[in-house]
C-alpha cells in the first residue's frame, strides 16, 4: 500500500491507518496458532494473538461504540472490558483472529465513511471531557495501531529467529 504525498488530510489519515492495519494482518501470514498464543517476550503477557484481538476491540470501541454510538458487536463482552481480548486470544486460531480484525476494520471504515468531514464529533464523550472528532480518532488509531505493530515486529523476530 502506498500513501500519497499530496493527498488531502482525510485521505492521508485513512491511508496511514490502512497501511498499519495491513501490517497487522501481514504479521499473521504463515503464523502457527501456537506461536500466536505464546508469550514470546520476557516481562510482558502480550502475545501476537492478544495484540491482534486487542486492536480489533479498539476498532470497535472507538469507531462503532464511542463514535457511532452503536452497540458492541460480537464477540465483545458488554462494556469496555479491554482485558478480555488479551486473555481470550489464546483460544482463537490465527484465521479467526485475522477474520475478527478484518471485520472490525471494515466496520470502522463504514463508520468513518458516513461522516461528512474530520470535524464530525463522536456520539459519546471520552475521558470525561466531551466527544472526540473524527480527526482525533484517526490520529489516535494510527498511533495505537503503529505502536502495536512495533510489538508484533519484535515478537515475529523471536518466532522467525
Amino acid at each position: 500500500m502506498s500513501v500519497g504525498l499530496r493527498d488531502d488530510e482525510r485521505t492521508t489519515l485513512e491511508q496511514f491507518l490502512d497501511e498499519h492495519r495491513a501490517g497487522v494482518l501481514r504479521a499473521l501470514d504463515g503464523l502457527a496458532d501456537a506461536d500466536a498464543a505464546t508469550r514470546l517476550l520476557p516481562h510482558t503477557g502480550m502475545t501476537i494473538g492478544g495484540i491482534v484481538k486487542h486492536l480489533a476491540q479498539m476498532e470497535d470501541l472507538w469507531f462503532t461504540w464511542k463514535f457511532a454510538g452503536g452497540d458492541w458487536p460480537p464477540p465483545w463482552p458488554h462494556g469496555e472490558r479491554e482485558e478480555w481480548a488479551w486473555e481470550s486470544a489464546a483460544e482463537d486460531t490465527v484465521a479467526e483472529l485475522a477474520a475478527l480484525y478484518r471485520v472490525a476494520c471494515a466496520r470502522s471504515r463504514a463508520v468513518a465513511a458516513r461522516q461528512p468531514d474530520l470535524d464530525a464529533l463522536a456520539a459519546s464523550p471520552s475521558f470525561g471531557k466531551g466527544p472526540v472528532s473524527l480527526r482525533w480518532l484517526f490520529v489516535h488509531m494510527i498511533r495505537e495501531t503503529a505502536q502495536h505493530r512495533g510489538h508484533l515486529d519484535l515478537m515475529l523476530d523471536v518466532v522467525r529467529g
